[in-house]
């Protein structure tokens, strides 16, 4: 099986850093001219964050529901010697290598859960995604929603699969459900759960799932503290993913009853 087509771009120009999230994302010009939000490997959560953001956002895309593109970027050492600021220079110094970016959304707004209406099937699709990845961090506080050409576009999921943070117990999570799904920002709105995990059982499988997982760079997978090898790594995903598919129904059940 062939892995998804992820194109790599290098970053030409760091434009901005967005002071709004926690890891300093920035947005950056790229070598095909396009600007894009960098998600730093050297940031708070390092690769990890990158791996969650990675296949939250693809699985997003697989069952339908609007993301930018994701790339592959990679950062040389250049721009942290003429970083002025001490804070970005280091992030940038600790980030040389392959870090992800996803395509810059100019004009794009924040959605705010009390005055954007999102369809109930699209709105259902989210909260059954952020069930079977576990992100925690798709609140009314912190939506990582956009609302972009009168549609919405989901974004940020490195909080995801927070079991990747302890390798050592992962597979005490493959039967969790999901209970913080009561506090999702579009809950109230997802109206459609059973049309959503039809259309999710339809439009994803283990083959899917295996394509996305085997696309995540192996650099991404290997690090000074977890033992185990990328391998390993990526049957464990694999694994968590179709148990969470196979449990969907059971997920859909404890976010309608959360409703």
């Amino acid at each position: 099986m062939n892995a998804l087509d992820i194109r790599t771009v290098d970053v030409v120009q760091y434009v901005t850093p967005l002071r709004e999230g926690g890891s300093l994302p920035a947005i950056v010009k790229a070598s095909d001219g396009f600007l894009y939000v960098l998600k730093f490997r050297g940031a708070g959560q390092g690769k990890k964050a990158l791996v969650a953001e990675f296949i939250g956002g693809e699985l997003a895309r697989a069952i339908g529901l609007k993301v930018p593109e994701v790339v592959f970027m990679n950062l040389d050492d250049s721009f942290s010697k003429t970083e002025p600021d001490e804070e970005i220079q280091d992030l940038l110094k600790f980030s040389v290598g392959l870090n992800l970016g996803l395509h810059f959304l100019s004009t794009a707004i924040t959605i705010d859960p009390l005055v954007t209406q999102i369809d109930g099937l699209i709105a259902s699709k989210v909260v059954l995604l952020d069930s079977m990845i576990s992100n925690i961090d798709r609140t009314p506080k912190n939506p990582n929603l956009l609302y972009w050409n009168k549609e919405l576009w989901v974004i940020d999921n490195g909080a995801s699969f927070y079991f990747h943070h302890n390798w050592p117990t992962w597979e005490n999570h493959l039967n969790r459900t999901f209970p913080l799904i009561k506090d999702h920002v579009l809950l109230a709105q997802a109206t459609q759960l059973a049309a959503a995990t039809k259309s999710i059982q339809l439009t994803l499988d283990s083959e899917k799932i295996t394509q996305i997982i085997k696309s995540i760079p192996e650099d991404w997978l290997l690090n000074d503290i977890d033992t185990q090898s990328p391998e390993i790594m990526r049957a464990a995903y694999i694994k968590y993913l179709t148990t969470k598919l196979s449990m969907i129904d059971i997920l859909a059940k404890e976010a309608q009853d959360a409703r």
